[in-house]
């Protein structure tokens, strides 16, 4: 008899908590932009029509101003989409991810045409995976890869699958020629607003890899990196289940 009422119990702790979740989701989705909006459209308006009463400097301000609130929705944006990645079922199917990582790539070719990057997708990449969540994946990963191979001589990036040297069978493999990080700061990799570079030097919110990883660990797989300073770096990751 005791059995049920656990289970019963459990059931209503995850609803609760998915409940918290939602008002909290809606919070940062509605109540937060409502005055980032506001701070952004009023210096906005004042730069365009009051910019003849201020100096180089307010409007230096003013810029300012308008700069942090966009980045800050765009956290917000990142961080409701890792919010989104943790809720629903993981439904499996054959996926084509050899397809996926060409359109991705292809969107970023678009996005940016002042880059030259060599790229290189292995034909017949098919996992029994989450379409939603592999292409959010692999977007996530690829975005990373040209972001940080954005000021290597000759860019490149690859995608395929190998067994890497401290993996237990095959693994998906995204690699660039980029950056590179430090190995010893690995473990931050994963976590929100974790970065290994300076803004300045690649700009982004630190949700990318996190977002990645999430979708990852819902597949049941695994992801791990291996790289060096200035030698580029490889992504391996598992969905749970041979390909």
């Amino acid at each position: 008899m005791r059995t049920p009422v656990r289970d019963e119990s459990m059931a209503d702790q995850l609803a609760a908590a998915s409940k918290e979740l939602d008002a909290l989701t809606y919070a940062i989705s509605h109540d937060l932009r409502t005055p980032l909006r506001a701070i952004d459209g009023f210096s906005r308006a004042l730069l365009a029509e009051h910019a003849g009463q201020l100096d180089d400097e307010g409007r230096r301000y003013l810029e300012r101003i308008r700069a942090g609130t966009q980045r800050m929705a765009q956290l917000i944006d990142d961080l409701l989409g890792l919010t989104r990645i943790t809720r629903g079922p993981v439904n499996r199917e054959r996926v084509d991810l050899s397809a996926i990582a060409r359109q991705v790539l292809s969107n970023l070719a678009a996005r940016h045409p002042e880059r030259i990057v060599e790229s290189v997708v292995t034909e017949g990449l098919v996992a029994h995976a989450d379409a939603r969540l592999s292409t959010m994946l692999l977007h996530n990963l690829l975005e990373n890869a040209w972001k940080f191979s954005g000021k290597a001589a000759r860019a490149r990036i690859e995608v395929t699958r190998e067994t890497p040297p401290d993996g237990d069978g095959p693994a998906f493999v995204v690699r660039d020629n980029g950056a590179g990080f430090d190995m010893n700061y690995g473990k931050k990799l994963f976590q929100p607003f974790q970065r290994l570079h300076a803004a300045a030097d690649f700009p982004g919110t630190g949700i990318g890899l996190a977002a990645a990883e999430r979708a990852v660990t819902r597949h049941g797989g695994r992801i791990w990196a291996r790289s060096a300073p200035d030698q580029g770096a490889t992504f391996y990751f598992t969905l749970g289940e041979p390909a």
